[in-house]
């Protein structure tokens, strides 16, 4: 009998845990790499006497798989994925594999931002409630190897476009979708109702009883929505007042959820989570967490103690009564924008890295709002500077972090912030956006050190 052959193309989190479930259950795995492995998945795979190649691909082999496993990281357009669907060899997600290998029920989170912080909350909120619930997709461990060693009745999937791109057959039960916004526009032919349909890929295999929570101010997601019905349930969070059915809405700072009999209203001061794009991300969470049936103490109580993700708004440090905020994962304008709506003091910006295509008008109102200079830390800051040059008081570049928080402390006031977030990719001077800030909260940690308290 003929041994079903499984490449995994990608030996990362998603690919080695894909690898390692695909072994267990039977099939012949190869796993190939272009690039370089880490240690640890070298490791793994070695003692799991799974065979891979590294730093190239073997097209032969891998044209003669039954089935391809690819890291969201591959583009679709690379020639060796175009063959592979030529000769009509399924090529899927991680995701997809490990989602015919489980009953639990799924529950995946999407949008250009806020996907994180919202998978997060909501996998927070329910094990605070005590479900039995696990978390995966974009973030934390593998989602196939989660379901080859636990045994979870729940799992949060934080989904890229990129992953839903390659689900075919999965059924979600809880489906979310924050918002669309231009975003990796390289990947879609710079095609934006391309990269709407992706993200609309959430709604695939929708049976009645499927709960679809969105954000009803996301121009893209509302007029999608317009031109097709979806057979689900459907619960939509609001900005700008209340609603007559079921969903969420803000309203004066304070956030209500409702679904069915069940109301959960909180008061925004009341958590850790600042700005109205966290009441947005607080809102789906919530009703995610409703939709399971959550009661509203655990809830309450998941908000309460939630604490958000590192390098996302995230406080390191005060020196001299200026606070610092690492939001290095805003690598789109777009998040920058959420951030930037979130300062209630005078701000130094610091900002920079390699642009992707950005139109840095739609925060020139933010700007004039709220940042008082501007930090430029990038090789090429031509386009930051030519933008701002007569928008901002002062701008200032340097292509050192620590020189661009000393800098940021001189130019603040006590009682002021000094803002990290880049609208950019980090590649031109860090190895990527968690480098960068782990980066600069070191040199936060090394100024207020140094800094003399007059």
């Amino acid at each position: 009998m003929h041994m079903k052959k499984v490449v995994v193309l990608g030996g990362g989190e998603s690919g080695v845990g894909a690898a390692l479930l695909a072994q267990a259950k039977g099939f012949d795995v190869f796993l190939s790499d272009k690039g370089k492995l880490t240690d640890a998945y070298r490791t793994t795979l070695q003692q799991a006497t799974i065979e891979f190649e590294e730093e190239k691909h073997t097209e032969s082999r891998i044209l003669d798989a039954d089935e391809v496993i690819k890291s969201p990281g591959i583009p679709g357009s690379v020639p060796l994925i175009k063959a592979l669907r030529a000769q009509g060899t399924p090529v899927i997600s991680e995701i997809e594999f490990a989602a015919r290998y489980t009953d639990a029920r799924l529950i995946g989170i999407t949008g250009s931002n806020g996907k994180t912080t919202t998978s997060l909350l909501a996998y927070h909120l329910l094990k605070t409630a005590g479900f039995n619930v696990g978390l995966a997709g974009n973030i934390g461990d593998s989602f196939a190897e989660q379901v080859l060693n636990q045994s979870f009745d729940y799992y949060v999937l934080e989904l890229s476009s990129f992953q839903l791109d390659d689900l075919y057959d999965t059924h979600l039960d809880v489906r979310v979708l924050l918002n669309i916004t231009p975003d990796h526009l390289d990947r879609y032919n710079y095609d934006f109702q391309q990269y709407v349909d992706s993200k609309f890929r959430i709604l695939q295999n929708a049976r009645p009883d499927d709960t679809f929570i969105y954000f009803d101010g996301s121009q893209p997601v509302t007029d999608q929505l317009a031109r097709q019905t979806y057979p689900l349930r459907q619960l939509p969070v609001r900005l700008d007042g209340d609603l007559s059915g079921e969903g969420g809405y803000a309203l004066n700072g304070q956030s209500t959820a409702r679904t069915g009999a069940h109301v959960f209203t909180i008061a925004q001061a009341d958590t850790p989570l600042r700005g109205p794009h966290n009441a947005i991300n607080m809102l789906a969470a919530v009703l995610v967490a409703q939709a399971v049936g959550a009661d509203n103490n655990a809830i309450a109580e998941g908000l309460r103690t939630f604490q958000n993700a590192a390098h996302r708004l995230e406080p390191v440090g005060t020196v001299n009564g200026v606070q610092f905020i690492n939001d290095s994962k805003a690598t789109n304008v777009d998040s920058v924008f959420y951030a930037l709506s979130s300062m209630d003091t005078p701000t130094v910006w610091i900002a920079g890295g390699q642009d992707k295509g950005n139109d840095y008008s739609q925060l020139d109102e933010l700007v004039g709002q709220h940042v008082k200079a501007l930090i430029c830390l990038g090789v090429d800051n031509q386009k930051l500077v030519a933008h701002f040059g007569g928008r901002v008081p002062v701008i200032y570049e340097t292509q050192q972090i620590t020189d661009a928080v000393a800098k940021g402390l001189s130019l603040a006031e006590p009682g002021e912030t000094v803002l990290l977030s880049p609208a950019c990719a980090s590649f031109d001077l860090f190895r990527n956006y968690l480098d960068r800030g782990d980066q600069f909260r070191t040199a936060v940690a090394r100024l207020a050190d140094t800094v003399v308290t007059p």
